[in-house]
Order: C-alpha cells, then structure tokens, then sequence
C-alpha cells in the first residue's frame, strides 16, 4: 500500500510537469523547462523510494511498471478533466478497461 501511495504522490507530481504548462502558452518555453524540472525532482524523491519499497514487498519490475501506468493514467484523467478541462469519452473508458485487464494478466500467478 506505501507504494502505490508514493507512486500516486509521485504521479501527481509528474503530471504538473509535463502538463501543467499547457494552461499558461504564454510563458517563454525556456522558463516551463526549468519549472518543469523543479516538479519533476518532487516526482523522483517519491517514486524511487516508490519502487525500492515495491521490490522489497515482492513486486516484480515488470508489475511496479503496470502499477504506475495504470495510476498515471488515473491521475492524468482527472487532472484533464478537472485542470484542462477536457471531456472524458466513452473510448478512452473503453480503452481503461482493456488496462485493467492487462493488469489483471500481469498479477495472474
């Protein structure tokens, strides 16, 4: 449970970096480049805490990547929604459910 919590931190982190600039164009790309690297440190002080924790709970590094692209993906969608703005379609519902399944088969023993 730590590490998906220091990986949905870490996410959350992440997604501001690469993201979050697209609400402010205006600003010189110079400038959201060194912004961008300064979320992006927040980011690695919680997910490689993240995924050390993971391997030493028994999770493969195959299993800590699914884990984190699914809660990237969770992360990224509300903050399309809710900080872009952007609509949630049926498709991309479809295609996170394929993910699903796809993690399914990486946890199947």
């Amino acid at each position: 449970m730590r590490t998906v919590i220091l990986l949905l931190i870490s996410n959350t982190f992440m997604t501001f970096a690469w993201y979050g600039h697209l609400k402010h164009q205006d600003t010189a790309l110079w400038k959201v480049i060194l912004i961008s690297w300064g979320i992006a440190f927040f980011e690695y002080c919680f997910m490689v805490p993240a995924n050390r924790l993971g391997a030493q709970e028994g999770f493969s590094g195959f299993q800590l990547k699914t884990i984190q692209e699914v809660i990237t993906l969770t992360v990224f969608s509300v903050f399309a929604v809710f900080f872009l703005k952007e609509p949630l379609r049926w498709n991309y519902l479809v295609s996170f459910a394929f993910l699903i399944g796809a993690v399914y088969f990486m946890f199947k023993k």
